[in-house]
């Protein structure tokens, strides 16, 4: 079986720094990935490199078997890859709605045509009834929910999710949980940086493991939890599933 996305020994320098240090996996679809490790292992490098925002120093990165690691990011959306950012920033003087919209507008001209799909997105997220609410009067949770609504209406096959549940409640995460497992089932493919390794064991299929820029385990979260490489570098030797 064709691989949605195949990282092949991916580089990225910064100067003397290797954020990011021969990383090769591969992503099924309609499968949820995470990418987990400590801070400053590389994650979100890795996902600005599959995202088009950066380039690479050396390796691949191929698409539905096309090769785009030197593909500009608004192209890389176009064919069908989307990302949320850790820290949020709906546009204040725009609706949810509205906010929604900007995503669609990488493929349609057409304003009625955006505005179904971003409500659309609403839905899929929970926020179809505050369609018309301006973003200062939303929570926290709400934000979350809208960048990924934004996200969504872009018409991604993969969609990379960088903490979409940093700073939640526990119940407000079981929320985002829900939404995940139904985007999934609709046959979206996700891969996701997430540090709660109960959401991780909960949700993930498979699970790649960073540490100092370089991928030091793979495999179901059962495998990695008990990897001793995982362990002692990121989740500590008391840890248990």
């Amino acid at each position: 079986m064709t691989s949605l996305l195949e990282v092949k020994n991916l580089s990225r320098s910064f100067g003397g720094l290797v954020a990011v240090n021969d990383v090769s996996f591969a992503l099924e679809a309609r499968s949820i990935t995470a990418l987990i490790g400590p801070n400053g292992a590389g994650k979100t490098t890795c996902f600005n490199l599959v995202a088009g925002a950066m380039r690479p120093t050396s390796g691949q990165v191929f698409f539905e078997g096309r090769s785009i690691e030197n593909t500009p990011p608004e192209i890389v959306c176009r064919i069908g890859i989307a990302r949320t950012f850790q820290i949020v920033r709906p546009m204040r003087d725009m609706s949810v709605l509205e906010n929604a919209m900007v995503g669609a507008f990488s493929w349609t001209k057409s304003v009625n045509e955006a505005r179904s799909k971003a409500y659309d997105s609403l839905e899929s997220v929970g926020l179809a009834g505050k369609a018309d609410a301006r973003t200062d009067q939303l929570t926290l949770p709400d934000r979350k929910m809208l960048e990924m609504a934004k996200a969504l209406s872009t018409r991604p096959k993969l969609l990379l999710l960088d903490e979409v549940m940093a700073g939640l409640r526990p119940t407000e995460a079981a929320g985002v949980v829900r939404v995940l497992q139904k985007l999934a089932d609709s046959g979206l493919t996700i891969l996701l940086v997430e540090h709660v390794m109960r959401i991780v064991m909960e949700i993930a299929s498979s699970v790649v493991v960073l540490h100092h820029g370089a991928k030091i385990a793979e495999g179901s979260p059962r495998e990695v939890v008990a990897d001793p490489r995982v362990l002692e570098s990121y989740l500590g030797t008391g840890f248990h599933a």
